[in-house]
């Protein structure tokens, strides 16, 4: 005799597990307590929290914010529009799509921590807390009140009784959350617009920083920010609409890109915005290698040094061992490319049968070689190819179709610098590599590469040519950094062996390119372009750390892979890799009917 386990009744819902808060307050003064301190702490915002103008941005004035003080209203705006969503209120309700609380608590956070960072620091810089003004005090006191009401909202618990387990409910992904409804086209893209136009504010706004401190509170508010809105469900729901209007969402992508430069007055900026693409279409190269066929390379930073070097050698420098060889831009990046591309033949043929460490202590080897190769090759030590560790210097600008890249140009009222314009061929190149990358990413090979790495016993056994596979991977790879080497050595006018090692305290280095890789997300297109610009920019705005700002680097690594190893933008397959079962929206096991399956057991 058989017996069926009976599923449970429709109507039967399970009862939710006791909701409570870690502060012991009632719901409703909870709530208020955190729109009065997000108001609050925007308000505060108006007053003078010094006395002195010696602490950058001029906090002295009163009823007209300044600096850090900007960053401070716009976290109490935000935290005060999810308050008034929480309350249901008309036109706000599309903030909560998840209905949860950790939207609340998030950006309460971020308004805590940058107003308490700037009272602090004015503290430390200026000689102790005498120097705060009654406004520096009031903006600490609100900014506290936001987070004690926050922290007072019942949430769910999961595991077991505690803190612990209360802290693991706010910072948890959201439930399921509902399907948007159906929006016509044209709204879509509007809406893609916006948030377009929100992102290049928000990103120029960060390089556009003039002091560490600022930068720093940038980075507090923008992460909770991010963080809130991941939570909220609203980041889920966009991902929606870029799903259903792909070509659309690249193109207003890449026209923001090119809108970068016509937003600055100062150079320096456009210099930051090129050295950013340049590693970003490295990283985006070794993402080939390492996200997609995972093969873990620690000397790639060699192919953008073989595709410099070979630039600098045919582009009529003065310094070059070739002389009277001036080939134009678009010779030499293929020059470039190709000798990389066939550098990574040659060093991969032999040597991507290993698998594993074994082939990180080769690759490592490599990039070690090339180094001490170019810095060799001087005429003493060596053939006379590279100039030794002097380098081959004063290369000159590009001249493409009669356009000087050295030169500022007038273009519709705005003035674009010698930086702006290697910027904007770095945005077209950039196009390119992503779509190679792309296309062999969702080609045959591209999913034979993640065969690979998911196992390669398994994909060799289904009759994937490992060998092959992986040897295409790296050329591949190596060929777009070398792309991208030919415009780095116009750019910096030299090139010198220094900068391609291993490790280095600025980049580009291949523990640089790896970190921004990873840190990213492996196997995207935007995770190592947004590694790259972070990595770019962390050293360059936190100066003012002087040599324990590698330290804060390490203690944001080591923060991002415990709470988010698959990286800042990560695939779905990575996220279900990462996390246990229950963390995700995994859907539940169904039979071919919808029910939901019962378990047999013979008798």
């Amino acid at each position: 005799m058989t017996e069926t386990t009976k599923p449970p009744a429709p109507d039967a819902v399970p009862t939710p597990p006791a909701l409570r808060g870690l502060i012991p307050l009632p719901a409703a003064a909870a709530r208020a307590l955190l729109l009065a301190g997000g108001i609050a702490t925007a308000a505060s915002a108006f007053l003078a929290w010094t006395w002195t103008a010696e602490f950058p941005g001029d906090l002295t004035i009163n009823g007209y914010p300044g600096g850090l003080q900007w960053l401070t209203f716009t976290a109490g705006v935000l935290t005060a529009l999810f308050a008034l969503a929480s309350y249901g209120i008309r036109g706000l309700g599309w903030l909560l799509p998840a209905r949860n609380n950790a939207p609340l608590v998030l950006t309460a956070l971020g308004g805590f921590a940058v107003t308490w960072f700037t009272v602090i620091a004015i503290s430390a810089e200026l000689g102790g807390v005498v120097n705060l003004e009654p406004g520096g005090w009031i903006a600490a006191i609100a900014s506290l009140l936001p987070l004690l009401g926050a922290f007072a909202l019942p949430q769910e618990k999961t595991g077991t009784d505690g803190t612990k387990a209360a802290l693991k409910a706010y910072i948890a992904k959201p439930d399921r959350i509902p399907a948007p409804q159906a929006t016509s086209g044209w709204v879509q893209r509007a809406v893609i617009t916006a948030v377009t136009i929100i992102g290049l504010g928000v990103f120029t706004y960060g390089i556009d920083t003039e002091y560490g401190e600022l930068f720093v509170g940038y980075l507090f508010v923008v992460t909770f920010a991010m963080w809130a809105l991941h939570t909220a469900g609203l980041l889920d729901r966009f991902s929606q609409l870029i799903a259903a209007n792909r070509s659309f969402t690249l193109a207003m992508g890449f026209a923001a890109a090119i809108a970068f430069p016509f937003t600055q007055t100062d150079d320096h900026y456009a210099n930051i915005g090129v050295n950013i693409l340049i590693f970003g279409t490295v990283a985006l190269g070794l993402n080939i290698v390492v996200g997609l066929a995972g093969l873990l390379d620690l000397g790639y930073v060699a192919f953008l040094g073989v595709g410099a070097y070979t630039a600098a050698l045919v582009s009529g420098s003065e310094f070059s061992t070739i002389s009277g060889v001036h080939l134009p831009f678009w010779a030499s990046a293929l020059a470039g490319a190709a000798a990389s591309l066939v550098f990574g033949v040659l060093i991969g043929a032999p040597t991507l049968r290993l698998r594993g460490d074994y082939l990180a202590i080769v690759t490592l080897g490599f990039g070690e070689i090339f180094r001490i190769a170019v810095n060799n090759m001087d005429g003493d030590s060596g053939p006379d190819v590279t100039n030794g560790p002097n380098g081959i210097a004063n290369i000159p600008d590009l001249n493409l179709l009669g356009f000087n890249f050295g030169q500022a140009h007038d273009i519709g009222g705005f003035t674009l610098g010698r930086f702006a314009n290697y910027y904007l061929l770095m945005v077209l190149i950039m196009a390119i590599v992503v779509l190679v990358y792309t296309r062999a990413a969702d080609s045959r090979i591209g999913r034979s590469w993640i065969a690979i790495r998911e196992d390669e016993t398994a994909a060799t056994a289904m009759g994937i040519n490992g060998f092959r596979v992986k040897l295409v991977a790296f050329a591949l790879g190596a060929a777009l950094a070398g792309l991208a080497g030919t415009v780095s050595a116009h750019v910096t006018y030299s090139v010198v062996p220094t900068p391609y090692q291993f490790a280095g305290s600025t980049p580009p280095n291949s523990a640089f390119l790896l970190a921004a890789v990873v840190l990213g997300g492996m196997g995207t297109v935007a995770g190592p372009l947004l590694g790259a610009a972070l990595l770019y920019l962390l050293p360059e705005k936190l100066v003012f750390l002087q040599d324990k700002s590698l330290l804060a680097f390490g203690i944001a690594l080591i923060l991002l892979m415990r709470f988010r190893p698959e990286g800042i933008i990560a695939n779905r397959r990575r996220q279900l890799e990462f996390h246990e079962t229950g963390q995700l929206d995994v859907p539940k096991q169904t039979t071919l009917t919808d029910e939901p399956a019962v378990t047999k057991a013979g008798a």
